[in-house]
């Protein structure tokens, strides 16, 4: 089995390979989640914009496959859980917007797209 990797290794590996990704099998526990233009984020901080957060970004309409996997929809789901997800985790920049217009001002994130229903898990 390949070794898990944590939060805070993950967003320091993938600070350290940007703009590259780390492949890896990432272990969290699911502190907070969001919903933004039909995705579903899961938090391993309270706050996401914390920068030892790893957020697992979930594709729009994947919800559906999720639900039908663990039987509840994932935005309650899987809050307080113990997940570990396969995949790829990207720094990403998040801009600030005022009035609805960007503005320079910007800080990253750490994701890992879930692509497919079967890349997350539920650690009893």
């Amino acid at each position: 089995m390949a070794s898990m990797i944590t939060p805070r290794q993950a967003v320091e590996k993938a600070a350290d390979a940007a703009p590259a990704a780390v492949k890896g099998v990432f272990d969290m526990q699911v502190r907070s989640s969001g919903e933004q233009d039909g995705y579903l984020y899961l938090n391993s901080e309270e706050d996401y914009r914390d920068q030892r957060n790893l957020t697992v970004a979930i594709r729009p309409g994947l919800d559906v496959a999720l639900q039908t996997r663990f039987g509840a929809a994932p935005a309650t789901y899987f809050k307080g859980k113990h997940i570990r997800v396969t995949g790829v985790a990207q720094r990403v920049k998040i801009w600030f917007f005022c009035q609805g217009k960007q503005t320079e001002k910007y800080y990253y994130q750490t994701h890992v797209e879930l692509e497919d229903a079967g890349q997350i898990k539920i650690v009893p």
